[in-house]
């Protein structure tokens, strides 16, 4: 239930901040913060098999396809923002559910240190190349706006 709560709620602020215009400064800060969690594979409990690593990798990889092919930018007067899609929060839960439902069904089989550090890693997997889009689109808009207005 908590899992649940926190997901409505980065939905909610995630929904909010496509009101303001996008910054590479907003597309940074989270995944940057989010590294810090990677302290967590100091203590033994946490770390991963390489197998385990692979797999987190490539669910992250898949998750974050879906990230990025609905992230769309859009130039309003001299801002840019993020295009709010009326499908982005139905996708971050459907994402977030996914994920609850995968951890019940590996709870029995992989330890609670090792399944901790697997979604973190699908959590970094995910993010990082989403936003690595993000900077990529923004790059391009802004490009695209300079062009405009030469």
């Amino acid at each position: 239930m908590i899992t649940l709560a926190f997901g409505v709620a980065i939905i909610i602020i995630r929904m909010k901040s496509s009101k303001d215009p996008a910054t590479f400064k907003k597309i940074w800060i989270p995944p940057l913060g989010m590294l810090t969690g990677g302290l967590m594979f100091v203590v033994p409990m946490f770390r991963v098999s390489p197998p385990n690593i692979l797999e987190a990798i490539g669910l992250g990889l898949v998750f974050s396809i879906v990230l990025i092919w609905t992230t769309k930018y859009d130039i309003r007067g001299d801002d840019i923002y993020i295009v709010r899609t009326k499908s982005f929060p139905y996708i971050l839960m459907g994402l977030l559910v996914i994920r609850l439902i995968i951890k019940c069904f590996l709870a029995d089989t992989i330890d609670f240190g090792e399944l901790a550090g697997m979604f973190w890693i699908l959590g970094v997997a995910m993010i990082w190349p989403w936003r690595i889009a993000m900077h990529f689109q923004l790059k391009s808009k802004l490009r695209e706006k300079s062009s405009v207005l030469n």
